[in-house]
């Protein structure tokens, strides 16, 4: 079970039987506003509502590395574009909506949907 704490920290909890390990897999010093599992569950998307993106993935170096930034406070949401997990999109507030690459956070193309987003 990940979940994310106040303060920017993702927390695992690995759960078995009674019995139960917590263990802190990454503090981005910025809240979290969503976590996105890719559709093969390889990685975490951390998404927050300042407009960053990270990326987490567990098997791996359980290493967290920032993807985007952009810094705009009408930032809503990301997710994985699928399928598979080399890109992601993301919308603001405005209706503009992104593609960005994970593997170097390149942007790599928009649409503006010319209505305002609401989630």
């Amino acid at each position: 079970l990940y979940f994310s704490a106040q303060e920017g920290i993702l927390i695992f909890y690995h759960i078995k039987d009674l019995q139960y390990e917590i263990k802190i897999c990454a503090d981005i010093s910025q809240p979290i506003s969503s976590l996105i599992f890719s559709p093969d569950y390889t990685s975490l998307l951390l998404v927050t509502d300042q407009g960053t993106v990270y990326s987490y993935r567990p098997a791996h170096s359980g290493e967290t590395v920032k993807l985007l930034d952009t810094s705009s406070s009408c930032f809503l949401a990301a997710d994985f574009l699928t399928p598979g997990n080399n890109y992601c999109v993301s919308v603001t507030i405005s209706g503009e909506v992104q593609v960005w690459s994970l593997e170097d956070g390149t942007f790599l193309s928009k649409l503006n949907l010319g209505i305002e987003v609401y989630v």
